[in-house]
């Protein structure tokens, strides 16, 4: 698959691109909160990039507590929150979010090439600036 942002009819833009990319895992390795996640969240609304590529995995599944089922919720919920937080939290900053998964996340497909994630929650809001890739993909941006 190929993603472009801008059509491929209008020139470059001539301003410069800051493009943010991060890999997960997004949580400590002996918790499963995301505190890391919300540091990034921090940088990503104080630094205002124009795109943000986050790699899973997102809910690692050789995280010790989701190896041995010490989770609150299930694994889908407890990625949907994830998700969730992450959409809701790049929000302000306006950024294009565009999130790969992993062959460790937990709650995906564990095939290869892999699908987009499936989020039929996305808020109407977020549709234009919110893509769910496969692995691989092709980005283009400008």
């Amino acid at each position: 698959s190929q993603i472009s942002f801008f059509s491929p009819q209008t020139p470059f833009p001539a301003e410069q691109r800051m493009v943010l990319v991060a890999c997960g895992p997004f949580t400590p390795s002996d918790s499963i909160a995301f505190e890391p996640l919300s540091d990034l969240l921090e940088v990503v609304a104080r630094d205002r990039p124009d795109v943000c590529v986050l790699f899973g995995p997102f809910l690692d599944a050789k995280h010790e507590q989701v190896e041995s089922c010490q989770l609150l919720g299930s694994f889908s919920d407890v990625f949907r929150l994830c998700l969730r937080t992450i959409i809701e939290g790049t929000r302000s900053a306006g950024s294009q979010l565009v999130l790969v998964p992993s062959l460790r996340d937990v709650s995906h497909d564990f095939v290869y090439p892999q699908p987009p994630f499936s989020f039929p929650d996305l808020p109407k809001e977020d549709k234009a600036r919110v893509l769910l890739v496969p692995e691989p993909c092709t980005l283009d941006i400008d």
